[in-house]
């Protein structure tokens, strides 16, 4: 191999490896930070923000654990994780659903005049499966199943 070649291919190399692992994930598509991600469950504009949930393992790159991993954005390209929006509890996880803006609180779960964001989703344990709630009175940042 001539001594051209050689540089070039060393150059290559150097430039490959030190781009950083960002420009490698999608620029326009949602990606978890780390782990599994599945369905999409549901997405609910308020108060300015967008917020995106999907079945997410906390624990690991395969599928298990599900439980909803939550994203907010202002602009549908830039988004910061938060964290677990309906963790897996006693061995129930939870599967896909949706999420709302009460703005009448015909939940109730609302709180000093505000409209609460609700969650309807499917706990699943052991092959049986219930419908189950959650909801959060301060924007989506903490969620409290009922």
């Amino acid at each position: 191999m001539d001594m051209t070649l050689s540089k070039i291919l060393l150059s290559l190399l150097l430039l490959v490896s030190s781009i950083p692992a960002e420009e490698e994930r999608p620029l326009y598509h949602f990606t978890a930070e780390k782990n599994w991600i599945n369905d999409p469950n549901g997405m609910v504009y308020y108060e300015g923000e967008y917020h995106l949930f999907y079945q997410y393992n906390p624990l690991g790159d395969k599928w298990g654990h599900m439980s909803w991993g939550h994203a907010m954005s202002t602009d549908l390209i830039s988004w910061s994780h938060l964290p677990l929006a309906i963790p897996e509890t006693d061995d129930v996880m939870a599967f896909s659903g949706s999420a709302v803006v009460d703005w009448h609180n015909t939940s109730d779960f609302g709180k000093d005049g505000k409209p609460p964001l609700v969650a309807i989703y499917t706990g699943h344990r052991q092959g049986r499966q219930d419908q189950r709630l959650a909801f959060s009175n301060d924007r989506g940042r903490t969620w409290t199943q009922y």
